[in-house]
């Protein structure tokens, strides 16, 4: 009679940015996890907001790992170290995008307002044309300038945030071969 032993696994799913996707396929066998078998390749979750406004597509990964795991505390210590330098990751991507969009908008809604005093002088009894004229001027730029006033923002906060990135990916590193050290 053929004898097979029985293996019990424990499984996890995560959902992730597409963007990191990889790093945790890749780092998640540090930790004893392996792609589950048994589940279809990671499935794209919607990447369209209920606004019909495109955001960032996330996927969702499945595991598992042997329940008999030799180090398992440990091993789990260690991943949710990593799962937190993934959130601040995300965080940090976040960041670098909200102070230029920030900027951005104060900027076109100044304009805004310079076009409404614009208009006001313009429909007033007498008009002043000199008045509508003069507030039609930074209306105008308020208008035009976001996009090049995103851009810069977002160069200067692109080489801040680059460095805190960095020590973020360093960090990821040291944990998975840490983990990996205690797995073989």
């Amino acid at each position: 009679m053929n004898q097979t032993s029985y293996t019990g696994y424990e499984y996890r799913e995560i959902t992730v940015p597409e963007s990191h996707a990889s790093l945790c396929m890749d780092s998640y066998p540090c930790f004893g996890w392996q792609p589950d078998p048994n589940k279809p390749t990671p499935a794209m979750a919607s990447s369209f907001s209920a606004k019909g406004r495109q955001r960032q597509p996330w996927v969702t990964l499945a595991f598992r790992r042997e329940r008999a795991i030799a180090n398992r505390p440990e091993l789990t210590r260690l991943q949710r170290h990593f799962d937190s330098c993934i959130g601040e990751l995300a965080s940090l991507e976040k960041a670098r995008r909200s102070r230029p969009a920030a900027a951005a908008w104060g900027l076109a809604l100044a304009g805004t307002a310079f076009m409404a005093g614009s208009t006001f002088a313009a429909v007033a009894q007498p008009p002043i044309v000199w008045l509508c004229i003069l507030l039609a001027i930074p209306g105008f730029a308020g208008w035009i300038g976001p996009y090049f006033l995103y851009q810069a923002v977002l160069r200067r906060e692109s080489a801040r945030i680059a460095p805190l990135m960095e020590q973020k990916y360093d960090e990821i590193h040291e944990v998975c071969e840490k983990g990996s050290r205690l797995l073989y």
